[in-house]
Order: structure tokens, then C-alpha cells, then sequence
């Protein structure tokens, strides 16, 4: 199920949600009456230069569950949920648009073990993913001859 594009339900449930700005996108775990930082508290640089907020940690400040920097520039997210790639059932896939790729992270329940990077600048800028009812994940581009791809089979 997905909210707009960067906010998403994993099957069990749990909320999750990528926020940023340049080189501080992060993904957090929505939880009631949680304080994620945002704006005091970022990895991420104003777009014109300089730091945003008082720094990376603060009590009381719930750390993100990923961030990249060099930013990534996230966008729509999924977590698959289809019967094509069993060894990918419950991994966070994550469009890129800085990035051009397509990310998978890799969970053991709210823990990130691994990350990879598919479709590395083959397709564009990824601005939406989706599990679609057939098992495939679908992606949308936003280049200027934007794109619906789907993935059917792994190379």
C-alpha cells in the first residue's frame, strides 16, 4: 500500500518513510509519538550549501533506520510482496532519482543487512516502484520520454 510516493507499508504493518534533503536522505520507522529530527536533526546539507539544524544525533531524536550520502535522492518505495523472486520477499525496494538506479535493502525485521544497486543509470531516474499484482516490480521514470518498466526476470 503506498501513501503518496516516499511513504509506505511493510507487510507486517510497519511504517516507513524516506525524508531528506542533499546527501541526508534517510528512511525511518513511523512510530507513535516519535521525534525524528527533521530539520534540527539531518545528515543532509541545504541545497545552497551549509549544514541544516545542530548536527546528526540529539536526545530524545529517534536515528534514522538508513541514510545515504552522497544523496540518492529517494523516491516512490515498495516492499515486495509478489511470487516472481522469492529470495526478494520483504526486502524495501527504493527509487533513485539523484542515484539513476533502483536500490534493494535488504531487512532482518527492523535492521538493514544489506543494500544492492540495480539497473545502475540503465533507465533513468527512477520516480516510482511498485509491486504489481503479478508478482513483477514496475517502475516509472521521469526522464523526458518517461517510462513504465517492468521487471519479469532477473539477469
Amino acid at each position: 500500500m503506498h501513501f503518496g510516493s516516499r511513504i509506505v507499508f511493510a507487510p507486517d504493518g510497519t511504517i516507513y518513510m524516506s525524508i531528506g534533503e542533499r546527501g541526508g536522505d534517510e528512511v525511518n520507522i513511523i512510530r507513535p509519538g516519535a521525534n525524528y529530527g527533521w530539520p534540527r536533526v539531518t545528515y543532509g546539507q541545504e541545497y545552497r550549501g551549509g549544514s541544516i539544524g545542530i548536527g546528526f544525533e540529539a536526545p530524545g531524536i529517534e536515528p534514522p533506520l538508513l541514510y545515504w550520502t552522497p544523496s540518492i535522492a529517494p523516491s516512490g518505495m515498495t516492499f515486495y510482496t509478489g511470487g516472481l523472486f522469492p529470495q526478494w520477499q520483504g526486502d524495501l525496494f527504493v527509487g533513485a532519482l539523484a542515484g539513476r538506479h533502483l536500490r534493494r535493502v535488504e531487512l532482518r525485521g527492523e535492521e538493514v543487512i544489506g543494500q544492492e544497486v540495480l539497473l545502475d543509470r540503465r533507465i533513468g531516474r527512477i520516480r516510482d516502484v511498485r509491486t504489481g499484482p503479478d508478482g513483477r516490480l514496475w517502475l516509472l521514470t521521469d526522464e523526458e520520454n518517461g517510462a513504465l518498466y517492468s521487471i519479469e526476470a532477473l539477469e
